[in-house]
């Protein structure tokens, strides 16, 4: 691992564990062993170190998504991508906040950077949604737009979950966020 690497792995735990507020420059340098000025040769700024740590993550995120239910029905599939994303938001939740919620420079912007694939691992929620519609499954619509129905609908399940608003154990929990999809289908449905 070079020192490049070193120093996202090291700000990536430091987010993970205490949320991107607590990661600075020369607390990741004293960790990683290096100068706090050494550590601005391989990123230029905060924001840029943060950066590369969410597009690490995402490209993580993208090549495991779906890998719970690869194969089956079309809504088991469905069903399998939201426990995916409710590993990651519930395992990881300082991280999800930085890479889905939190307010910075390079963050995606639907609707322009979901349509050009800026999104992998929403790419393959809009493929499902794509094939439903092709089967015949779900009515007719813009699948971009059908997707971020799905999506918004258990993100805001998890804000208020990760809040403390919502008062149950995580099975429940992710329960609930099934049924809450499911009813969502049964709308979309022909």
């Amino acid at each position: 691992m070079n020192t490049a690497e070193k120093i996202a792995e090291v700000a990536r735990d430091i987010l993970i564990h205490e949320g991107s507020e607590a990661v600075s420059m020369r607390r990741v340098a004293g960790i990683v062993g290096i100068t706090p000025m050494a550590i601005y040769k391989h990123y230029p700024n905060r924001q840029a170190l943060l950066q590369a740590v969410a597009d690490a993550t995402l490209h993580e995120l993208a090549e495991n998504w779906g890998a719970r239910v690869a194969e089956g029905d079309w809504q088991a599939r469905l069903i399998g991508l939201m426990h995916d994303f409710l590993d990651f938001a519930l395992g990881s939740p300082h991280l999800y906040r930085f890479v889905m919620t939190d307010q910075h420079e390079q963050a995606r912007h639907f609707p322009d950077d979901f349509k050009s694939g800026g999104s992998p691992a929403f790419e393959r929620i809009v493929s499902i949604i794509e094939d439903g519609m092709a089967a015949g499954i779900l009515r007719t619509d813009v699948p971009l737009e059908a997707a971020l129905v799905l999506t918004s609908a258990t993100q805001g399940l998890v804000q208020l979950y990760l809040g403390g608003r919502i008062g149950l154990d995580e099975p429940a929990f992710r329960d609930l966020c099934e049924r809450n999809v499911r009813r969502i289908l049964n709308g979309l449905c022909v």
